[in-house]
C-alpha cells in the first residue's frame, strides 16, 4: 500500500486554485487534494454541467498529479446530472471519483461505474463525526461488493472537526480503521481532520489567540499505535479553515461580513490566529501589525519558507502610509492556506 504524503481536504473554490498555483514545486508534488463542490441547492439537473464546469474545471487544471473530487452535498435528485458532469473531469484530467457508504444508492453505482470506466479508481469517503459505529463498517462493506478487482480503492477516513473537545478522536480513528483496513486491498488510506474551529470575534478580543492542532495530534497518536498499516497511513486537513466552511453554498457578489479578519500562522502543535480589519481607520496600522506580529515569532520560518510567508513578511514591512498589501479576506485566506500547506508538507516529508 502506498499513497500520498498529504491530502488536503479543500472547497473547490478560485481562492485555492490560486493557492495550488503557488506551492512550491515539491509541496505540489507530494499533496493529492480531495476537493469538494460547494453546495448547489435547487440546481436543476440540466444546469449542473455548467455550474460543475465553474468549480471542478479550474482545480482540475491545477491537480495535474492527482487527487480526488467529491460532491458531498449533492441532492438524491442532483446524482445522475452531477456523475456525468464529472465525466470529462475523470477521463481527461487526473481527478478519481468518490463515494460513501452513507451515500444515496444511485450515487454509488454511479462512482463504481464510472472508477471502472475511467481506471483511475476510486476514493470511498468515510466520514466519522463522533464515535465509530461498526454498522458503518458493515455499509462499507456492502459498498464495496459493488466493486471488482480492476477498481483500484483508496480510504479516505474522514474525522470530520477535531477539536480539543474530541480528546478520543484518536481512539474512535483506530477504532475505525481497524475495521476497514482488513475489508479490501487498499491502494492508499489517509486519516483526514480539521483542526481549526469556526474563529468568532470572542476569541480575538486579545487581538489574538492559540487553538491545538488537533488533528496533527491525532494522526500522530494513531501512527504511534505500531499497527501494520500506520506506516503507510497518509496524513490529511482541512487547511487553514474549519470542515464548516466546505458547506457554505455560493453567494456571487456577497457584501458586508464583519470589520474584522484573521491571519493565520500554523506551528508544530498550534495554528496562531491573529486579528486583522477589513475597514476603519486603523486598518493599515493593525494590519501590517498583525502580521508583523507573526514574523517576529521565535516559530516563523523566514519569507523564503513559502509565498505564504513572503507575503506576510512584505504586509509586516510595508509603509503606514499606504494600506497596498494589507490585504483582505482572500489574501489573508491564501496566506494561511500557502504557508500551511507547505509546513505540512514539509514536516511530515521529515517524518
Amino acid at each position: 500500500m502506498s499513497g500520498p504524503l498529504y491530502v488536503p481536504v479543500l472547497p473547490a473554490r478560485p481562492h485555492v486554485v490560486g493557492v495550488c498555483r503557488r506551492l512550491w514545486p515539491d509541496v505540489g508534488a507530494a499533496s493529492r487534494p480531495l476537493w469538494n463542490l460547494p453546495p448547489l441547492p435547487g440546481t436543476a439537473p440540466e444546469m449542473l454541467a455548467a455550474e460543475v464546469g465553474k468549480y471542478v474545471g479550474p482545480v482540475s487544471a491545477v491537480s495535474r498529479r492527482g487527487g480526488w473530487v467529491d460532491a458531498p452535498f449533492g441532492e438524491d435528485a442532483q446524482a445522475a446530472a452531477l456523475t456525468e458532469a464529472f465525466l470529462s473531469y475523470y477521463e481527461f484530467g487526473q481527478l478519481r471519483p468518490v463515494t460513501g457508504p452513507e451515500r444515496a444508492e444511485a450515487q454509488q453505482r454511479a462512482a463504481v461505474e464510472t472508477a471502472r470506466r475511467c481506471l483511475r479508481g476510486l476514493g470511498v469517503r468515510v466520514q466519522v463525526a463522533g464515535e465509530w459505529d461498526g454498522r458503518l463498517g458493515e455499509d462499507v462493506r456492502g459498498l464495496l461488493a459493488r466493486t471488482g478487482p480492476e477498481v483500484s480503492l483508496d480510504l479516505l477516513l474522514d474525522m470530520g472537526a477535531v477539536l480539543d473537545e474530541r480528546p478520543d478522536a484518536g481512539k474512535e480513528a483506530l477504532r475505525a480503521l481497524d475495521a476497514l483496513m482488513p475489508l479490501a486491498v487498499w491502494r492508499s488510506a489517509a486519516l483526514l481532520g480539521g483542526g481549526l474551529p469556526r474563529v468568532t470575534g470572542d476569541m480575538l478580543v486579545d487581538g489574538s489567540c492559540e487553538v491545538p492542532r488537533a488533528e496533527w495530534r491525532m494522526w500522530h497518536e494513531v501512527r504511534a499505535t505500531g499497527r501494520a498499516y500506520a506506516a503507510f497511513l497518509g496524513y490529511g486537513d482541512y487547511g487553514v479553515q474549519p470542515p464548516s466552511a466546505l458547506a457554505q453554498p455560493p453567494a456571487p457578489g456577497r457584501k458586508g461580513g464583519p470589520p474584522w479578519g484573521v491571519l493565520r500562522y500554523t506551528t508544530e502543535s498550534s495554528y496562531l490566529l491573529f486579528k486583522t480589519l477589513t475597514r476603519g481607520p486603523d486598518r493599515t496600522a493593525v494590519n501590517r501589525n498583525a502580521a508583523r506580529r507573526i514574523t517576529e515569532l521565535p516559530e516563523f520560518r523566514g519569507a523564503g519558507a513559502s509565498q505564504g510567508e513572503q507575503w506576510l513578511s512584505a504586509c509586516a514591512n510595508g509603509p503606514l502610509s499606504t494600506s497596498e498589501g494589507v490585504g483582505g479576506p482572500t489574501e489573508w485566506l491564501r496566506a494561511g492556506n500557502l504557508q500551511h500547506m507547505t509546513y505540512v508538507v514539509r514536516s511530515l516529508a521529515d517524518g
